[in-house]
């Protein structure tokens, strides 16, 4: 099978046979995205530069964040093959992406090595784009397109570090998972265990969030509240699913 498929199966482009599919909650958040780089963080990192220039700016940032989340799911989605899952879609939506499991990971080696690759190809893109921007700037290139793809290079290697901590759904959440069941033997357990460390780190965030916003600073508090929530609601739905017993296959969510 082709890496890209030309025909269209259920309205989704497809890379390496996995569809990649753009939920409505995507476009909301590129929206806000683009709209607050090309007014608010692009005008303070690159000052002097004309209007246009930073919603030029800001365009490519967008689908370069776009093309980012989806060859980070599909890192997942490479390294989970190899260790005989199926995952068959990648979503984009409001606060990343999705690839979705038909199951989850049989061992705590396969949950280990899936769990890394979203981070790790995160970190070595940044890296590469950091370099690409430097050439470009040694070329001459546009100031528009230098300043966008060094704004990715640095968004990535934050996603990566973020996407490491011990919460779910992220990626370190599941590593965290995968370390415990290492060391514990059992994987309700490392799950259970797992599970109380990312409410705990949810609650947190709230927590710094509201103090952020009683400071002051209501913007960027009220995005930690909605983060610490969106933690909480996912670790709470995957506890939920570790009481309800398979009829047949399970289908799980990564989201990175």
């Amino acid at each position: 099978m082709s890496a890209i498929e030309a025909r269209p199966r259920r309205g989704g482009l497809h890379l390496f046979g996995v569809e990649i599919r753009i939920n409505l909650s995507w476009l909301v958040a590129a929206l806000l995205i683009g709209s607050s780089l090309a007014s608010g963080a692009f005008p303070q990192l690159y000052a002097g530069l004309p209007p246009q220039s930073y919603l030029a700016m800001a365009g490519i940032a967008v689908l370069g964040l776009a093309v980012s989340i989806v060859l980070h799911e599909l890192s997942h989605t490479l390294v989970g093959r190899a260790f005989g899952m199926r995952i068959d879609r990648i979503t984009l939506f409001f606060f990343g992406g999705v690839a979705e499991l038909r199951d989850e990971p049989h061992t705590p080696l396969s949950e280990l090595a899936m769990a890394i690759a979203g981070p790790a190809f995160s970190l070595v893109f940044g890296l590469v784009l950091a370099v690409v921007a430097g050439a470009l700037h040694a070329m001459g290139a546009s100031v528009i397109v230098i300043n966008a793809v060094t704004y990715l290079a640095g968004l990535n290697i934050i996603l990566a570090v973020f996407n490491l901590a011990p919460a779910f759904p992220l990626d370190g959440g599941r590593v965290l998972r995968a370390l415990l069941w290492l060391v514990l033997r059992r994987q309700d357990t490392a799950t259970r265990t797992a599970l109380a460390i990312s409410e705990g780190l949810a609650l947190l965030l709230m927590g710094a969030g509201l103090v952020v916003a009683v400071r002051g600073e209501i913007a960027g508090g009220l995005w930690w509240v909605i983060m610490g929530w969106f933690l909480r609601a996912s670790g709470r739905a995957e506890r939920a699913s570790l009481k309800r017993e398979p009829a047949g296959g399970v289908e799980a969510a990564r989201e990175g």
